[in-house]
């Protein structure tokens, strides 16, 4: 086996995240893609654009993510969501919490860093908050409230969770092969649905769809083929290079958050190095940064009273602990994870929906209290 140069292959990841998040962060930022505005432009004016946007991303991811499986490039079940352990309790109520909390945040993850790009000052308050809460959903006092409730109700799968697994075990047909189809299928129903909107498929609805699906795919290939070592030459194990997980990994913004502040306070540390994660984080705002101000769309903006202020801090909390609970965001859960077919990634992503669905109707009825 020839010598593998560990730290030229993780600059060369790293860069690549750069790259693609760079590129992400701009799409998000001229085409207003965004999970919780889809929603609301369902809820509040009946508008499914946005909404069909998000559809079309996840039925490209899903389609890209197959192919990619299908010809041997990346393994779908070496990620954080297609474990054999279906924690379905923790994959709901994270989603609620979720939902609900990017809507009192005035958006989700990946938002939140295109809004700081823009010259949000509200969002730099949630991405603290997202990120303070995170880490102490991952190892501190919600971690321990974590997995001693939810995380304890779980049911254990004989085969990892995915669907094509499941289907492979009692079919006899080759799981590579029941990925391209079933991810083929599902995506093309997704993507012919947000296409056959009307209205739907301006430059701007068709690039957001369709850009984002790609990125995700894009960084499936990143982690788990250009990135992947079959043998580390100091651990003689797989390994994935730079990854925060160990396993292979795409685009999420919970954890990410967490990482990204423990790797600026500790700088020094020469332990803490940068991840994928990191990097797609800082990635995602100098994309958005760069387009606002290339386009003269950066706008200082703060908040407007203590009640806007306490909204944003509970949204990113509840976003750091939900998104850490679910195991994902609506990128992470509900791009990421469903592009790999994940039994967990659904039961998340409806969570979120719910959850968003909730906290709107529960701003209306304080706005007709208020009345």
């Amino acid at each position: 086996m020839p010598d593998i140069d560990i730290p030229a292959l993780s600059h060369t990841v790293l860069w690549s995240t750069f790259a693609l998040t760079f590129l992400f962060g701009a799409i998000l930022q001229r085409t207003h893609f965004c999970t919780m505005g889809a929603i609301s432009d369902i809820v509040n004016i009946g508008d499914w654009s946005r909404m069909r946007m998000w559809v079309m991303a996840i039925g490209v991811a899903m389609i890209g993510t197959g192919a990619l499986a299908w010809a041997g490039l990346i393994d779908p079940t070496k990620t954080i969501y297609t474990s054999a352990k279906l924690a379905w309790l923790s994959a709901a109520v994270g989603g609620l919490m979720f939902g609900f909390g990017m809507v009192l945040a005035s958006g989700c993850g990946s938002k939140t860093l295109v809004r700081i790009g823009a010259g949000n000052l509200k969002s730099l308050v949630v991405f603290v908050f997202l990120g303070l809460s995170a880490y102490m959903t991952l190892r501190g006092l919600f971690g321990v409230v974590r997995v001693n409730t939810v995380d304890t109700v779980a049911v254990a799968l004989p085969v990892t969770q995915d669907l094509p697994s499941l289907v492979a075990q009692g079919s006899g047909i080759a799981r590579g092969t029941l990925q391209l189809v079933l991810g083929g299928v599902i995506g093309a129903v997704l993507v012919l649905w947000a296409l056959a909107g009307r209205g739907f498929r301006s430059f701007d609805n068709v690039l957001g769809g369709l850009g984002v699906g790609l990125i995700i795919v894009g960084m499936w290939y990143v982690s788990g083929h250009l990135g992947y070592v079959s043998e580390d030459p100091s651990t003689l194990e797989e390994l994935f290079v730079s990854t925060n997980s160990g396993r292979m990994e795409s685009l999420s913004f919970v954890a990410p958050y967490a990482y990204t502040l423990d790797w600026l306070m500790m700088f020094s540390d020469k332990s803490k190095v940068l991840t994928i994660g990191i990097v797609s984080v800082i990635g995602v705002i100098a994309g958005a940064a760069v387009y606002a101000l290339a386009t003269r769309t950066f706008r200082w903006e703060g908040f407007g009273n203590a009640e806007d202020v306490a909204n944003h801090m509970v949204g990113g909390m509840l976003m750091g602990a939900g998104g850490v609970t679910a195991l994902g965001c609506t990128i992470g859960q509900g791009l990421s994870g469903v592009s790999t077919l994940a039994v967990g990634s659904f039961i998340a992503l409806a969570g979120i929906v719910v959850g968003a669905w909730l906290a709107f109707k529960y701003q209306i009825w304080r706005l007709e209290r208020m009345a």
